[in-house]
């Protein structure tokens, strides 16, 4: 099955146990499909052709810019104003020759999404807007594709595997899409060049894991990183009882509401009138809330399952952040833990 060449190529990894030939076979077997060429595509791609993965499916309709190239270290000067799946195909081949490479330079929406991924036997996701992750998660949740998903943010980014043997998917951590303006990409708020790199790595080796059918998979788990302080944590995601909603794109199912969430204006009228029946947290980093707060405690994300017995029974948590997002990601990490009344602060403080 193997050419000299490749086995000569492989025999690092291959001398591992946990992998050996078995797993090298089923890595050269194996059909991946990556939604995004950009910041984390980058390195997953790299390691994913360096790593002997049969087939490589790329999706991405954007142009290189040089604003791309801090952080998407596939290419470079030269490449700017070329379509990024076309130059990572040809890059991606000088790399490795026994990998196939098809470069998709289409953008994903709800009438080719299921025709890409139906070839595929694991999709990626390194998309940046929350319309494609939503499309890329029901998507797979409908033809039983397992998802590895990451995200980056400033210095912080997450890693999951979706809808892997039955395990959650992504709309049991975030249940609704919220709207484009709501919560701002890289290009409004800035990224550090290494996060994709370090961020990529991670979703790269749990690809790796799945194919090869070794370790513990991040499935009912969510990672996540933040570079500028060093922390890291793992927080354990449940499988809602009820069917999630599927896109509208796919499908329209009602659910039920996982988060309670109240508008800025409502938590400034309870400050004022009731303090002493609300607790607001504010989850985003130290920095962040040094640099501006509406006041509360300072409880990062990352810390909030260590401190759940320390948070009051007998008031109203209200959890805030800059866009809304981890505020209501705080809410459903605690939910198995904590009984009491929590709210999220809609579309975050500013």
């Amino acid at each position: 099955m193997f050419e000299r060449d490749e086995l000569k190529r492989y025999n690092r990894q291959m001398m591992l146990p946990e992998l050996g030939l078995h797993g090298q076979e089923r890595l050269k077997k194996a059909k991946v499909l990556m939604i995004g060429a950009g910041g984390l595509g980058c390195p997953i791609l790299q390691y994913l052709a360096a790593a002997g993965v049969g087939v490589i499916g790329i999706v991405d309709a954007d142009i290189i810019d040089i604003s791309n190239l801090h952080r998407q270290i596939l290419y470079g000067i030269t490449d700017i104003g070329k379509p990024k799946v076309m130059v990572a195909k040809q890059k991606l081949g000088w790399l490795n020759p026994f990998v196939i490479i098809n470069a998709y330079q289409e953008r994903l929406t709800a009438k080719n999404a299921q025709k890409l991924m139906s070839n595929y036997d694991l999709v990626i996701d390194g998309s940046d807007n929350f319309s494609t992750r939503y499309l890329v998660n029901d998507t797979c949740v409908e033809l039983g594709k397992p998802l590895v998903f990451g995200s980056i943010f400033k210095f912080e980014g997450h890693v999951a595997v979706f809808n892997y043997k039955n395990g959650p998917n992504y709309r049991d951590v975030f249940r609704d899409t919220p709207a484009d303006h709501e919560v701002p990409n890289c290009s409004e708020i800035g990224v550090i060049g290494v996060l994709p790199g370090m961020i990529g790595t991670y979703m790269a080796n749990e690809a790796i894991k799945i194919i090869c059918d070794m370790g513990e998979i991040l499935s009912c788990k969510f990672l996540t990183i933040n570079a500028l302080n060093n922390s890291m944590g793992i927080f354990n995601v449940a499988k809602r009882k009820n069917k999630s909603a599927v896109s509208t794109a796919l499908k329209t199912v009602e659910a039920e509401t996982i988060v309670d969430e109240v508008s800025l204006g409502e938590v400034n009228q309870w400050l004022e009138h009731t303090p002493d029946k609300i607790y607001l947290i504010d989850v985003r980093e130290s920095y962040e809330y040094e640099d501006y707060n509406i006041g509360g405690v300072n409880i990062p994300l990352y810390e909030l399952a260590e401190q759940v017995n320390t948070l009051p029974l007998n008031k109203k948590l209200v959890f805030c952040c800059q866009s809304g997002q981890r505020s209501k990601m705080a809410i459903q990490l605690l939910k198995p833990a904590y009984t009491g009344e929590m709210y999220s602060v809609k579309n975050g403080i500013f």
